[in-house]
């Protein structure tokens, strides 16, 4: 059992976590390391690019944004950084508590920012990233049922007065969108 939840767990830390600053400077941290959460139930790659992402106000490319969602409703908006000097550079958006206001947009209210890079403290030979406590708002065009994304915005300030901004468009491809486990539905959804 283990076993099945690393090798579930990889791809999606290897996606959503990050410590950052130039290429080979990292952003001091004053948080512990991100707490172990449930196992991802749900998967989704989206592919296009960035327009733009800074992370602590600094601009950098990136490479995809994967939407990861947990079995106890936990979300994360996983950007990996394009970084050629660090291949575990990555930036999550997390939040619960997402809603969806019609049946193209979604909106994730963002409580912490998960930072991971090839610094970070390692577990079973996994980056763990750190948690910075934060406030923003993500929001999603688009419907994952359709596998249609058409863009994903994100805001949020941590708790040291850092900025972190994504606007990521797709390129029209269909999302891969793979459910891994049923869980209990966690989005607050008017329409049903």
């Amino acid at each position: 059992m283990r076993l099945r939840q690393l090798i579930l767990a990889a791809p999606l830390v290897a996606l959503v976590s990050p410590c950052f600053a130039d290429s080979s400077t990292a952003i001091p941290v004053n948080s512990a390391p991100a707490r172990q959460n449930s196992l991802v139930d749900m998967l989704a790659l989206i592919s296009g690019h960035c327009k733009t992402l800074k992370v602590a106000g600094r601009p950098f490319a990136c490479k995809t944004v994967a939407f990861a969602h947990d079995a106890k409703g936990r979300v994360n908006f996983a950007v990996a950084v394009d970084d050629p000097s660090d291949e575990n550079h990555v930036v999550s958006f997390s939040g619960e508590n997402g809603k969806r206001a019609d049946d193209n947009s979604y909106e994730l209210p963002i409580d912490r920012m998960l930072l991971n890079s090839k610094n970070r403290p390692r577990v079973d030979g996994l980056p763990v990233p750190a948690e910075q406590t934060s406030i923003g708002v993500c929001r999603q065009t688009g419907n994952f049922a359709a596998r249609k994304v058409n863009d994903v915005t994100c805001s949020a300030t941590d708790n040291e007065g850092r900025t972190y901004e994504l606007l990521f468009v797709s390129d029209g491809k269909p999302v891969s969108v793979r459910r891994i486990r049923q869980s209990s539905p966690s989005i607050q959804d008017p329409f049903k």
